[in-house]
């Protein structure tokens, strides 16, 4: 999809953009450690019926991170609204996977979609649980201080752990796709930024909003998910004045990558 690529330099990052298509615009926001590549069997099937764009975050991806103390999920927000505005974007709907569906709910809620509609693929809205509640983030934290912890990380990456990864998450994807993944486990700058995100990483004033975030929201949840359970986007779709659940048997997290096909169906049902 490099045919679609651009930069954009605007503070405090230098944004990676993929973008294609014509018709409503449709904004899209992959999870935590992953990037552009994430969307590569749905983003050309949208864009047959859309003008598409897709935004790597901040030190992922392509995207060079310029402010590292932004990568919460508060900051990436009101960055990545910055930039759509700076763009001239004005998305009909965001697409978000993982928590890439809780950075489209905080934009709503600042302003990014009037009168348009949200979809979370497989949205990572819970915060975890016990004592993976505090030792997860605590971690994270203590490993984004050190200047060698993503080095360490990207020198370690080998196929096989990648592999070992995404079947950890309840997916099942190509051999073109574990290439991606490795490329971007490999790359130190971009496990640098998917620790410091992790690291700044706050959901509770979000959870504690959805009663009060009226955009039509649909979540699409994989009942195979391994990673985030089909529960926490039931739970938050009870919780949303106007949301509606969607499950998708058999598939995993990656359920967008595993059959875009049918993802893209569901979306451009729930889109009208």
């Amino acid at each position: 999809m490099t045919e679609y690529s651009r930069f954009v330099l605007h503070r405090p990052h230098r944004w990676h953009v993929q973008e294609a298509g014509d018709g409503d615009l449709i904004l899209m926001i992959h999870g935590a450690g992953g990037a552009t590549q994430s969307w590569r069997g749905l983003f050309p099937i949208l864009a047959k019926s859309h003008r598409v764009v897709a935004v790597d975050l901040p030190g992922q991806g392509f995207t060079q991170l310029g402010a590292r103390q932004r990568c919460g999920l508060d900051q990436m927000a009101e960055d990545l609204l910055s930039l759509a505005r700076y763009e001239g974007w004005k998305p009909s709907a965001i697409i978000g996977h993982s928590a890439g569906g809780a950075i489209a709910l905080r934009m709503a809620e600042h302003g990014a979609v009037p009168g348009g509609q949200i979809i979370g693929i497989n949205a990572a809205l819970a915060n975890f649980k016990g004592v993976a509640g505090w030792l997860f983030p605590m971690l994270a934290k203590a490993l984004a201080l050190s200047p060698f912890t993503a080095g360490l990380f990207a020198a370690a990456a080998t196929e096989s752990s990648v592999r070992n990864l995404i079947k950890g998450t309840g997916s099942v994807i190509d051999a073109k796709g574990i290439g991606y993944y490795l490329q971007l486990a490999s790359d130190r700058d971009h496990v640098d930024g998917t620790l410091a995100m992790m690291a700044q990483w706050h959901l509770d004033g979000l959870l504690g909003r959805l009663p009060m975030i009226r955009h039509r929201t649909t979540f699409i949840a994989a009942d195979g998910d391994l990673a985030v359970p089909p529960s926490t986007s039931a739970d938050a779709a009870k919780a949303m004045p106007d949301a509606s659940l969607i499950r998708v048997p058999r598939r995993g997290h990656l359920v967008h990558e595993e059959d875009p096909e049918a993802i893209a169906t569901l979306i451009r049902a729930a889109l009208g």
